[in-house]
């Protein structure tokens, strides 16, 4: 066994190797940008050395930086964890080459599954079943679109060298498939810096099924099957093992065509087969197809985990280090069931935008697993991607498991960002979902009452006024009075577009009134917390001028300054701004331009992902403020129209 490895990675992926490094004995080394100094993986590793600039190209993607550091701190491996290098051979190469371990597929095995093409022809060739479709290496734009249409609609276009829903293009039409390849195309060139695209049927109620196979370079094995299906966006968002409705034969199929895939290319360590399933008329041994092979560790790995008992982290090091397979396929069971759900920091109802921000308050639930990167106190940068954690549950049965979800989310409280735990939460309450009738579609389907926002009531309200106030702090006897009179406080709350006045009277230490828009509760001290209503307080946080009351997921206000002068609120739609830190990728508008509502006027690349910036009127474009290249920051004006009144004047 290695004595210490490096992690070249970053997040809660490098604090969960770390874990099991450190329970095996062995020491870790962490790397890390100007962006991560005082984050929670450096504070975990043995030692920690910097690497350069927050960006990954200036940082965790700077392969030879990484390699001389583990030769300088005297590291005997490199765990890759998932993303940046993970699946890059030549980095692989460069591993081995400078007398290091790389814990992971060889370079030949990446290389063989690396192109989406590629690896369908490998597959076909080792007897797995593959989605109908065209893989080969004519790219032009005519020939495209007639192998869409001898494939029927609706058909996929998707990169060859794509993940992660980028370069992935759903066309429904002839008449809409050069627009969609030319943007599939580019966002792959952006993402990849390939734009090679391949095109395959779309399978109308598709589940995405994976399943997890682990090998030692001859032999492999498979760990059972995780159902990835509820996604948006093409990107996950529950995954559960095992797969709802699964049975006997059709896991056998599975399983054995995902060791025939492994098997096929001398696999070495822990990766997964994605299959694409036609759950139309429940699963069958003949109804599913390959997708693609992740050379990695998955994000969703610790369902795997919670249901076989194997730390996959423990197989990888031991197999690295020259062990054959820790187990045969016989001994492998399947234990109860598991969920995990992806904590992420974004903005469902803005359309999923991912955000920015500092945890002022942090705090997971009590018997349930969670592997965070983040820790109260941190930010969640612009840089990378903004998971704040993943949150695991298990159980005996699936009801069980998914109960213990429920539980789990309504227990997380996050202060400082907004999140989607309230999405999170409105999926394992829907009734689909609950009975396993799950696939890729239902997120989309399902959106409008998934994003429905909390209405908070009254008392919650009055609860964030006291809070803003400091009134929910441990109070002294005499706190209240103002010589005779009790004492009267004021503050403005925001809350969406919504503005609440609240007034606080003190009738002592232990007992006001709170009038809300006019509406008057009481609130009292009992036992050493407020009640409001006669119903006790949720845990609330007060940071700078927000407040989180942790009831429906976190409530989050605003403090309103009372001397603040709204701008006019017509103004809103001759700006076009910014809606979170990013590189101005491309401007289209110019000035003097005629537009119409939901032209697009701008791209803007933040979060690894592109985002379109869309007129939200008709107008004439007054100002341009940013040029392509441009690193901005959120809420920057990038895009001015004219006012409608000018307009009509001229």
């Amino acid at each position: 066994m290695f004595n210490k490895i490096l992690i070249a990675n970053r997040g809660e992926i490098a604090c969960r190797v770390m874990e099991t490094a450190r329970a095996m004995g062995v020491k870790t080394v962490a790397v890390y940008s100007d962006a991560d100094a005082l984050s929670k993986h450096v504070a975990m590793a043995d030692e920690a050395v910097h690497i350069g600039g927050s960006t990954p190209a200036e940082s965790y993607l700077k392969g030879d930086v990484i390699i001389a550091t583990a030769k300088e701190t005297g590291a005997q491996a490199i765990h890759p964890g998932y993303g940046f290098l993970s699946e890059n051979p030549d980095f692989v190469e460069a591993v081995e080459a400078a007398g290091l371990v790389f814990i992971g597929p060889s370079a030949k095995a990446i290389r063989a599954m690396g192109l989406k093409d590629a690896a369908k022809v490998l597959m076909e060739e080792a007897g797995v079943p593959v989605v109908p479709g065209y893989h080969g290496a004519n790219q032009d734009a005519d020939f495209l679109k007639v192998q869409a249409g001898e494939i029927g609609y609706p058909v996929l276009i998707k990169a060859v060298a794509g993940g992660g829903g980028k370069g992935m293009r759903l066309v429904e039409a002839p008449e809409e498939f050069a627009d969609a390849l030319a943007s599939a195309q580019g966002e792959a060139t952006t993402a990849f810096g390939n734009p090679d695209v391949l095109i395959e049927k779309y399978i109308q109620q598709p589940r995405h099924i994976e399943v997890q196979v682990f090998g030692d370079g001859t032999q492999a094995v498979h760990l059972f099957e995780r159902d990835c299906s509820l996604q948006r966006r093409h990107q996950k968002v529950i995954e559960e093992a095992p797969a709802p409705g699964m049975t006997l034969d059709v896991r056998q199929a599975m399983g054995d065509a995902a060791v025939r895939a492994a098997e096929a290319i001398g696999y070495n360590g822990a990766g997964t087969i994605e299959f694409i399933v036609d759950g139309s008329n429940g699963l069958r041994p003949d109804g599913f197809w390959f997708m693609e092979m992740n050379t990695r560790l998955q994000v969703e790995h610790p369902v795997t985990e919670a249901i076989t008992g194997v730390d996959l982290v423990a197989w990888q090091l031991r197999v690295a280090a020259g062990e054959s397979l820790p187990a045969q396929q016989e001994e492998l069971t399947i234990y109860g069931h598991s969920f995990e759900v992806r904590l992420y920091a974004e903005d469902v109802p803005k359309g999923f935008l991912p955000a920015t921000g500092t945890l002022s308050h942090l705090q997971f639930p009590q018997g349930a697993r969670s592997d965070s990167g983040v820790r109260a106190g941190d930010t969640i940068s612009p840089f990378y991607d903004p998971m704040i954690a993943k949150i695991i549950t298990h159980g005996p049965t699936r009801a069980v498991a998914l109960s213990r979800m429920r539980t789990a989310l309504a227990e997380t409280q996050v202060g400082g960002t907004v999140t989607n735990l309230a999405f999170l939460g409105a999926l394992c309450d829907h009734a689909g979902f609950a009975k396993g009738e799950v696939d890729t579609g239902l997120i989309a389907r399902d959106l409008e009452d998934l994003v429905q926002a909390p209405v908070p009531s009254v008392a919650q309200t009055a609860w964030a006024g006291m809070a803003a106030l400091g009134l929910h702090k441990a109070a002294g006897a005499e706190e209240g009075f103002s010589l005779w009179a009790p004492l009267e406080r004021s503050v403005a709350l925001r809350i969406g577009e919504d503005l609440h006045p609240v007034k606080v009277m003190m009738q002592g230490a232990n007992r006001a009134e709170v009038v809300v828009d006019g509406t008057s509760v009481v609130a009292e001290r009992i036992g050493g917390g407020w009640h409001v209503s006669g119903k006790r307080t949720a845990p609330v946080s007060v940071a700078n001028e927000t407040v989180t009351v942790f009831a429906h997921y976190g409530i989050e206000y605003g403090r309103v300054d009372p001397l603040q002068v709204e701008a006019d609120s017509a103004a809103a739609g001759n700006v076009i701004v910014a809606p979170m830190p990013g590189l101005v990728k491309a401007i289209f508008a110019k000035s003097g331009q005629e537009v119409k509502e939901g032209d697009r006027l701008a791209i803007l690349e933040a979060m690894k992902m592109e985002h379109s910036l869309l007129a939200a009127r008709d107008g004439v474009v007054d100002q341009v403020l940013a040029h392509e290249g441009d690193q901005v920051q959120d809420g920057a004006v990038l895009v001015v129209l004219v006012e409608e009144e000018e307009e009509d004047a001229a």
